[in-house]
């Protein structure tokens, strides 16, 4: 594990999103609070990107339904020393400067210039609480010095036929942006790749005193005081504004190119099932770049009951098993079960996600679902096998999915 550290950085992580297309897992919970490949929660993937990459003066951002994600930052990431001037502190809104709740993305760094004007620090990293990724910053910042930038946006390449659903980025040779436009019908291409086009990931380097700046002047105008609405097409006709190409600084080896925005309930779900497959592009056993999160007191996970003539027997293929799970007779198959679930006998679960404690009772049949904390299905009961009878008390995606919310009595 890397030892360097980032003293002239700092980050603000951005985790007051509703999420509205992630409801009803959002419904008690902010969006970066939402739990994630078993035994993580969505905002566990950045940090672990900031202290990974030596990033170790962070303020993370919460607005809505935040106090489940305060207090697993504060169970899970209590581990950095203000001795030292390290810190992970949350800011949510404190009408410093006037009577209003964050109204954009930039206007939530804005309101939160009095702290940053209370740490060291020449760079600032803007960044998601929600995406899926890893991604060394260090890197980042190095290419942003190089190019002696004021603002440098990390960009992914996509095709031209999907740029449309972006922001997209132009860019000139040198890789100096020349244009955004959000979702346009014409998306332009990257130069000498037209079949190929820059598209925003909602990750910033700004140089400190630009930064603060150019918020002030944006709270000063009639905008949307989004970073990507309003203050890069603020910026770049007037400042040195480039692109970083991402995926090519390293960050935990051959799945350093992987994204994922888990925005809605779809993505979501294939994100998780992307985790249980054989061969998961995205590694969560790379020891040079772990992801951390909160770990209960559970005890390890097991599988009873081995009689297969009769059909019971505790198994599990391609699948991710957390501790405290036991599969008692049931069969398990891609899928995904946090701490504490339990599979009764004689149970079927497959292409599904469990949250933790959730119980399935003996004889269940539970197919291509969500099923939030501490749900308890009864004995028999299938779920993802008729979808239209699913659709009438539960919420079901575009893609068959079957969500089941937390505290809901079946």
């Amino acid at each position: 594990m890397r030892t360097k550290i980032l003293y002239d950085a700092v980050s603000f992580i951005l985790a007051g999103g509703v999420g509205v297309r992630l409801h009803p897992l959002t419904k008690d919970r902010a969006k970066p609070a939402v739990p994630f490949g078993g035994k993580y929660r969505i905002i566990d993937f950045t940090l672990s990107n900031c202290i990974n990459s030596g990033v170790r003066k962070i303020f993370v951002l919460p607005q809505y339904k935040s106090h489940s994600l305060i207090n697993h930052t504060r169970d899970a990431w209590s581990i950095l020393n203000p001795e030292l001037g390290e810190f992970i502190t949350h800011l949510s809104p404190q009408m410093r400067v006037g009577e209003d709740w964050y109204k954009g993305t930039a206007d939530a760094v804005y309101q939160n210039l009095y702290h940053l004007e209370q740490v060291d620090g020449d760079y600032v990293l803007i960044l998601s609480g929600d995406h899926i990724y890893k991604m060394d910053y260090s890197h980042f910042i190095r290419y942003h010095k190089k190019k002696k930038a004021d603002l440098t946006i990390s960009a992914i390449e996509v095709d031209i036929a999907e740029a449309h659903r972006f922001g997209v980025i132009e860019v000139d040779a040198s890789s100096r942006v020349c244009g955004f436009e959000e979702k346009p019908q014409n998306p332009k291409p990257i130069p000498n790749k037209p079949n190929k086009a820059f598209v925003s990931m909602g990750v910033y380097v700004f140089n400190r005193d630009v930064l603060i700046d150019i918020l002030k002047k944006d709270a000063e105008l009639e905008t949307s005081h989004d970073f990507g609405k309003d203050i890069m097409p603020l910026m770049y006709h007037d400042y040195r504004v480039f692109v970083y190409r991402f995926g090519t600084g390293g960050g935990g080896g051959k799945d350093a190119s992987y994204w994922r925005d888990v925005g809605t309930i779809d993505a979501y779900w294939n994100a998780n099932m992307d985790l249980a497959s054989v061969s998961p592009i995205f590694n969560l056993y790379d020891k040079k770049w772990p992801i951390r999160t909160y770990e209960g007191q559970y005890p390890p996970a097991k599988t009873v009951f081995a009689d297969e003539d009769k059909g019971r027997a505790g198994k599990a293929l391609d699948s991710i098993i957390c501790s405290g799970v036991i599969i008692s007779g049931g069969r398990v198959e891609r899928s995904v079960l946090s701490p504490g679930v339990r599979i009764n006998s004689y149970a079927e679960v497959s292409e599904s996600i469990l949250f933790n404690n959730v119980t399935i009772g003996m004889k269940a049949k539970v197919k291509r679902a969500i099923i939030d904390k501490g749900v308890k299905v009864p004995d028999g009961m299938k779920i993802g096998y008729d979808l239209k009878k699913d659709a009438e008390r539960f919420f079901v995606s575009e893609e068959g999915i079957v969500v089941i919310p937390k505290g809901e009595i079946l």
